[in-house]
């Protein structure tokens, strides 16, 4: 497959064609407008190395992320920022290409987080490799985890190695009763207490707080904290992770507002639901245009993109300022001259 890759690469470079990179295609709706000959990862499929005693797994791109988790499943691991598939077709290499991460990111970390190498296909067909499987492998440029949320437009991401954690051996999860400003404030305190929380869901009036690590830890919190223990949880934070709660249901857009999660409540036409201790929240949005919703944000010290559905030619992603923005498009530069690779997918 490696061939392959670089014969379409280079061709696609000499005719200034795009390329469209695509997995499963769980993730299309995501980002900008796409366009371009589709560059196809599904073939180049594989666990290249796990050795579950140093927490790593190497993995080729097309590798599907269900066989990922299964087999950490075996040996009681997991990826543990949770990524959401959005469909069975979800590859290993779309799932940090997209750098999007479930209910356990406040707490364990956000994909950049567990990336130590990667193998990366440039726009001249070469072959890079940056990072290792170790975490103290620093040496240069982190560009592994630089390529965690690139959306595809610095290259292809052939192969990745992350770092994998063991699963907790108890999980709990208390339901309180609480208003937005409640929830904001119990959150926050309990964010500055050793607690063993894990996730976190506020919604029309109800906190869902899920506590995970050793037995006694979550029994000691449980009693502490009070709360409506909740049975079978498992299958609501899965749920939320993969976007079929309730709330998500529906056409109206979906916008994703990141802020301090100290912030308190941001008052804007639509539903919102919480998540990460308060640091995002999501909106649902009927009516309400781009830039009041982005200037609320702003305002909190945070940023808001137009996540799903909703007129793309506002903007997905709130726009970078003059000196960052012209940082991306040096590395855009760099690593892809003729900027084949899904242009437009991060507008």
């Amino acid at each position: 497959m490696i061939e392959q890759f670089r014969d379409q690469i280079r061709a696609a470079a000499a005719r200034q064609q795009a390329l469209r990179i695509r997995g499963g295609g769980t993730k299309d709706w995501y980002g900008g407008l796409l366009q371009g000959e589709i560059l196809d990862t599904r073939g180049h499929t594989g666990i290249v190395d796990y050795e579950p005693t140093e927490l790593v797994i190497t993995a080729r791109c097309g590798t599907p992320l269900a066989e990922i988790e299964a087999v950490l499943a075996q040996q009681n691991q997991m990826l543990a920022f949770e990524p959401p598939h959005f469909g069975p077709g979800a590859t290993f290499g779309g799932a940090i290409a997209a750098g999007l991460s479930g209910p356990r990111r406040a707490n364990s970390g956000g994909v950049r987080d567990f990336v130590l190498g990667a193998q990366l296909m440039d726009g001249k067909g070469d072959l890079l490799n940056f990072g290792g499987q170790v975490m103290k492998n620093v040496a240069g440029y982190d560009v592994s985890r630089l390529l965690a949320g690139s959306l595809g437009t610095l290259g292809l991401i052939t192969e990745l190695s992350v770092k994998v954690l063991p699963r907790s051996f108890a999980e709990a999860t208390l339901r309180f009763e609480a208003n937005e400003i409640e929830a904001i404030r119990m959150l926050n305190v309990w964010g500055g207490q050793p607690l063993p929380v894990s996730a976190s869901c506020w919604h029309r009036g109800v906190l869902a707080l899920r506590l995970s690590g050793a037995r006694a830890a979550v029994d000691a919190a449980v009693k502490s904290l009070g709360g409506q223990v909740v049975d079978d949880a498992a299958g609501f934070w899965t749920d939320l992770r993969e976007q079929r709660h309730a709330f998500f249901a529906g056409d109206a857009p979906v916008w994703r507002l990141s802020v301090p999660s100290t912030t308190g409540a941001i008052v804007l036409n639509g539903e919102q639901l919480i998540e990460w201790g308060g640091a995002q929240r999501w909106l649902r949005a009927d009516s309400g245009d781009a830039e009041t919703i982005r200037s609320a944000v702003r305002a909190a010290g945070g940023h808001a993109t137009l996540f799903r559905g909703g007129d793309k030619a506002v903007g997905v992603f709130q726009p970078l300022a003059p000196a960052v923005a012209r940082i991306h498009e040096r590395l855009k530069t760099a690593f892809d001259p003729a900027h084949i690779f899904n242009p437009g997918r991060m507008s």
